[in-house]
C-alpha cells in the first residue's frame, strides 16, 4: 500500500511530499520527476505565476543511486516566487502587518469557509493551502507513482475532453497514442477543430476578467482484472480513483465510462457484452461503456474516468462579496490566477489516478522489492491466462 502527504503554501519557500511504500529497486532519477512538473505547468490560459516558477525536485531520501530503497522517499519543490513573499509569509511575530491583511472572500474558494472553521481573521491563511499550487507536490509523487507502473506495463494518459462549451470528439486510440498527441496541443486536446474553438473561448473569458472550466478525461491501458474488491465499501477500486479526482482542486464531478450518459439509457445499451476468444483462451468485449470496472473491480479494459473542472474562483473582474471586518458588500479579492487549468488539472489527474493504481498493485502482489512485486505480478497473470 501507498501512502503520501503533502505539505506546503502556495507563497511559502517550499512544497514538500513524503510517499511511502514503494518498493525498493525502483529505477528513478529527479528527470522523471521533473518531466511531470513541467507537464503540469503548460497550457494555454495559464497566469503569469507559471512564467515565474519553474518546478524543480530535490529529493532528500529514500532514492540511492538512482534506485528506491524502499524507505519513504522525501522530495522539495521550491517556490522561486518566495523571495517576493518573505515579509508575508513570515513566521516571525513581529513581521505580522494589518497592510497585509486580506478580508473579502471570493465565491467559490475556500477562504470563507476556512476562515469560518479555523477562527482566522486573514483569508491568506486558508488560500495559501487550498490553492492548487499544492498539486506541484502531489504530481511529483504522482511521477514516482507512474514510473512503478511503466515497469509492470502499465501507461497513463489524459487528454482535454471540453472546455466551456467546446466538447472535442473523445479519441478511439490507445492511451500511449494519446498521450503522444496530447502533447502537441496547448490544451492537450487531440480534436485540432475543437482545441480552435476552445481557445476563443479561452480568449473571450480573459477579455472579460473571467474564468472557464471544463472536463478532462484519465484513460489507463494494461490493468488486468482482479484489482479492487467487492467484499466492502471502502475496498472498491473505481471508487478510491473517484475520490482522487474528487480531491483535485476545482473538480466538482466524477464519471467512470458513460457515466451520468446511463441514465438515459436502457441496459441492453449500457452493459458491455462478455466474449470468449478460443485461439486467444480469454474473455473480452467489444465495448467499454463500463470504463473498465465491474463490482469494483477492474475487468481487463482499459480505464476510463472523467472529471469536471469548475471556472477558476479567482477573478479579475470580482463578484460581490462582504468585508468579514465590516460586514459590508464589497467585490471579492483579485488574485493573480489562471483563466483556465483543465489541461494542468488532467496532468494532476494522472498523478491521483496512478497512486491510487500503484497502490492497489502492491496490494495485489505483495513485495518489498522490485524482483519480488514482478515474481508475484507475473504468476497472477500466468494465473487468470489458465481460468
Amino acid at each position: 500500500m501507498i501512502r503520501y502527504m503533502t505539505a506546503g503554501e502556495s507563497h511559502g519557500r517550499c512544497l514538500t511530499v513524503i510517499i511511502e511504500g514503494l518498493p525498493a529497486g525502483l529505477e528513478v532519477s529527479e528527470d522523471d520527476i521533473n518531466l511531470q512538473l513541467k507537464r503540469r505547468q503548460l497550457g494555454y490560459g495559464r497566469g503569469r505565476r507559471m512564467k515565474i516558477e519553474k518546478d524543480k525536485v530535490v529529493i532528500n531520501s529514500g532514492i540511492r543511486f538512482a534506485r528506491t530503497t524502499g524507505s519513504p522517499v522525501s522530495m522539495q519543490i521550491l517556490n522561486r516566487d518566495w523571495d517576493n513573499w518573505k515579509k508575508i509569509m513570515s513566521l516571525k511575530a513581529e513581521d505580522k502587518d494589518d497592510e497585509y491583511l486580506q478580508v473579502k472572500p471570493r465565491p467559490g474558494h475556500a477562504d470563507l469557509t476556512g476562515v469560518l472553521k479555523y477562527n482566522s481573521r486573514d483569508i491568506r491563511d486558508i488560500l495559501e493551502r487550498a490553492s492548487a499550487r499544492e498539486t506541484a507536490a502531489r504530481v511529483a509523487a504522482g511521477a514516482l507513482a507512474r514510473k512503478f507502473l511503466l515497469e509492470l506495463d502499465i501507461h497513463v494518459a489524459s487528454f482535454t475532453k471540453q472546455i466551456g462549451k467546446i466538447r472535442a470528439t473523445d479519441p478511439n486510440m490507445p492511451s500511449d497514442k494519446i498521450l503522444e498527441e496530447a502533447e502537441q496541443s496547448q490544451l492537450r486536446c487531440t480534436d485540432k477543430n475543437a482545441e480552435k474553438k476552445m481557445i476563443e473561448e479561452i480568449e473571450k473569458a480573459s477579455k472579460a476578467g473571467d474564468t472557464v472550466g471544463g472536463i478532462f478525461s484519465v484513460i489507463v491501458d494494461g490493468v488486468p482484472p482482479g484489482f479492487g474488491a467487492h467484499i466492502q465499501w471502502d475496498l472498491k477500486l473505481d471508487a478510491k480513483i473517484a475520490r482522487a479526482l474528487m480531491s483535485v482542486q476545482a473538480v466538482k464531478g466524477v464519471e467512470n465510462g458513460l457515466g451520468f450518459a446511463m441514465a438515459g439509457m436502457r441496459g441492453s445499451e449500457v452493459h458491455d457484452r462478455i466474449k470468449y476468444e478460443d485461439s486467444g483462451k480469454s474473455f473480452f468485449r467489444d465495448t467499454n461503456n463500463a470504463g473498465g470496472f465491474e463490482g469494483g473491480i477492474t475487468n481487463g479494459q482499459s480505464l476510463v474516468f472523467s472529471a469536471v473542472m469548475k471556472p477558476i474562483s479567482s477573478l479579475q473582474e470580482p463578484l460581490e462579496s462582504v468585508d468579514m471586518l465590516t460586514k459590508k458588500k464589497v467585490f471579492s479579492e483579485i488574485v493573480r490566477s489562471d483563466v483556465c487549468a483543465v489541461p494542468a488539472a488532467g496532468v494532476v489527474g494522472e498523478a491521483a489516478v496512478a497512486l491510487e493504481l500503484a497502490s492497489a498493485m502492491l496490494e495485489k502482489t505483495g513485495g518489498d522489492s522490485m524482483v519480488e512485486v514482478k515474481r508475484n505480478y507475473k504468476n497472477y497473470l500466468k494465473q487468470i491466462s489458465e481460468f
